[in-house]
Order: C-alpha cells, then sequence, then structure tokens
C-alpha cells in the first residue's frame, strides 16, 4: 500500500534514499528479515556514521548519514511488501531517530568549538522542523484516498496492537515515543491548530515543506561536513527553524478549509 493516492504524491526533496530502500527491500523480501531488523540496521549505520565524526573521518561520515536514510527508506517499504504494518516498527524508528539526531549534534559539538547549549538547540529547531513536516504530512496522509494511517495525527492514545506484535511491546515504545517527541508535538500543534481540517494541502507545498524532511536536513549535515563547515552547522540549524513560522503562515494564508 502506497503512502499517499497518485494525486496526492509530491517531490520529496527529503526522500532521496528511497530508491535504495525499494532495492533493499525487494532483496529482502523473501528472506526472514523483518522491518524491525532493517530499521535495527539504519541505527547501526547512524552510529557508525557518529564514531565517524568523533574521529574527524568528515568524508566517511557523510556517507554512512546518507547510508542510513536509504536504510531508513527501507524498513516501511518491506512492510508494505510483505504486508506487516506494525506500531512496533513505527515508534522504534521514530525513537531511534530522535536518539541519533541528539547524538550527531552532541558529536559535534564535541570535536568543535560548538557550545553545549547552541548544540542543543539545534537539536531542538532540528527536531521542531520535523515535526512540522510529519503533522502535515500524516495530515494528508489520512486525507488521501486508499493513504496509509499507521501514523496518527493526533498520538495521544495508544493504539492496539497489530497483528504479529504484542500490546506490551507497543504500549511500551508509545510511551517513550509520547515522551520524547510529546513537547515538540504540542509546540506545532498550538501553532497550527487548524490543520488537521484542510482537505488536503497542493503538491508545491508539501515539496516546500520537505526541506524539513528528516532525510533533506541530514544530507545538509552530510554536505557540511566535509566541506569542513562544522563549525556552522548548529547556527545554520537554529536560523533555518525561523522557517517553521513561514511555513506555518503560508499554509494559514494559502491553504485553507
Amino acid at each position: 500500500m502506497s503512502k499517499l493516492a497518485a494525486q496526492d504524491k509530491f517531490f520529496d526533496l527529503s526522500d532521496y534514499g528511497r530508491p535504495f530502500g525499494k532495492f533493499l527491500a525487494q532483496q529482502l523480501k523473501e528472506t526472514r528479515f523483518t522491518p524491525i531488523h532493517v530499521t535495527l540496521l539504519f541505527g547501526l549505520s547512524g552510529l557508525i556514521a557518529i564514531a565517524c565524526i568523533l574521529s574527524n573521518h568528515y568524508f566517511l561520515a557523510a556517507f554512512f548519514i546518507v547510508l542510513k536514510s536509504g536504510i531508513d527508506a527501507a524498513d516501511g517499504e518491506l512492510a508494505r511488501l510483505k504486508n506487516t504494518p506494525s506500531y512496533v516498527g513505527r515508534y522504534l524508528d521514530s525513537v531511534f531517530d530522535i536518539i541519533l539526531n541528539f547524538m550527531i549534534f552532541m558529536a559535534i559539538c564535541w570535536v568543535s568549538k560548538t557550545t553545549f547549549w547552541y548544540a542543543f538547540a539545534a537539536f531542538f529547531g532540528i527536531q521542531l522542523q520535523g515535526t512540522l513536516y510529519n503533522y502535515y504530512y500524516v495530515i494528508l496522509r489520512h486525507k488521501s484516498v486508499g493513504g496509509d494511517s499507521t501514523s496518527k495525527i493526533f498520538e495521544y492514545k495508544t493504539p492496539k496492537a497489530l497483528p504479529g506484535e504484542t500490546q506490551k511491546s507497543v504500549t511500551l515504545l508509545f510511551r517513550i515515543y509520547t515522551i520524547v517527541y510529546g513537547l515538540f508535538d504540542k509546540i506545532i500543534h498550538a501553532l497550527d491548530k487548524e490543520a488537521y481540517k484542510v482537505k488536503t494541502f497542493p503538491n508545491w507545498f508539501m515539496s516546500l515543506l520537505s526541506i524539513y524532511g528528516l532525510g533533506f536536513q541530514l544530507l545538509i549535515i552530510a554536505v557540511m561536513l566535509p566541506l569542513h563547515l562544522i563549525e556552522y552547522i548548529a547556527p545554520f540549524f537554529i536560523a533555518y527553524t525561523l522557517m517553521v513560522f513561514v511555513l506555518i503562515a503560508i499554509r494559514k494564508r494559502f491553504i485553507c478549509e
């Protein structure tokens, strides 16, 4: 099942890893590998990237950051190929992302002149950006005919476990998810409470919004690292966060109910 109906698909700048993700998923389709195994693999790729940053191997760090984005696309693709949607996979993926993002900025702080608070502000900013992207994207998926609705617009209730997963695992991961993402969700919902009433988002807006997709954010870091612009990564993402208000203003002005 596709995430979106054909008419709602847009050019996603953050989804450059999708072709590799589809290829990897096809290779694993008839194997015993599960989407959870793939999620663990992208987590490993992210940890290797962080180790490379700490050892000043920035080209290798960039490679594993981009590879992580490709593998990240494969777990969902494999779940769709095997028809095994999973809340465990959905929450584990998100929890891994936020942990890896935090560790990336802490690694940048460790090896550069970036202060802890600058690095933390950049991390906070990148999560707020990603939350805005996910908020609008999930709304679009729910409005799209035949779209994927595993993700919820408002994550406030523990979902019922799907076949193949235990309720205990779903409940545990949901609680962790709400703890680490809850504040970001509340901020974005407060900034645009009425977005869920919109019938759809035009393709041009979603393409613009995709600059806040995690894949594109990581691509920026992957480009800046080998160019020896590590000192500018945190300031860039702090300033980049200001676009949150611009995008919300565009939504309210041009995309109404």
